[in-house]
């Protein structure tokens, strides 16, 4: 049951977008301000976590802000809505269950879908701060995991990577 609320709001928090155009949001890890949205467009400036910046409008996984006097672009994933700094929380994994990246300068844009949402719903987002500030509650830090995985009886397992692809 807790797994599937967990879904679901991961599903709501993607379906939500995280920043609104005109809306406050804060850098969740240091990030940089991007020139053009792609990865590899110049950077104007580094803004640390916990930077708050004004969203200007959004284009596929990224964000074009406002901050310290420049307006550039930024990674929808490295940007929490709201009127807060939620300080000490840092990167909940959704970025690495999910890669939404944009690839080089072509303006091609590679993006992980998401079943249950309809077509019109991906490309008419309506943001729901209330909806993403729940999604919060479902953050842990690393000793509550630890307590939970040792309650459960569950034991920490290395996996190797998988071989290289024959060529």
């Amino acid at each position: 049951m807790k797994i599937s609320r967990m879904v679901a709001a991961v599903c709501i928090a993607l379906a939500c977008g995280a920043a609104q155009a005109g809306g406050i949001a804060y850098t969740v890890r240091t990030t940089d301000l991007k020139e053009k949205p792609f990865t590899d467009a110049a950077t104007l400036a580094t803004l640390p976590g916990s930077s708050k910046v004004e969203v200007v409008q959004r284009r596929g996984s990224w964000n074009q802000v406002k901050a310290e006097g420049q307006t550039g672009w930024v990674k929808m994933l490295s940007l929490r809505l709201g009127g807060s700094v939620h300080v000490g929380r840092g990167d909940t994994g959704v970025r690495s269950l999910f890669n939404v990246a944009s690839t080089g300068r072509s303006g091609s844009t590679t993006t992980t879908g998401v079943r249950g949402l309809s077509e019109e719903k991906l490309h008419n987002p309506q943001p729901n701060p209330q909806a993403l500030e729940a999604l919060h509650g479902y953050a842990v830090d690393k000793s509550s995991a630890q307590r939970f995985a040792a309650a459960g009886n569950l034991k920490a397992a290395k996996v190797d990577y998988l071989p290289a692809p024959a060529k």
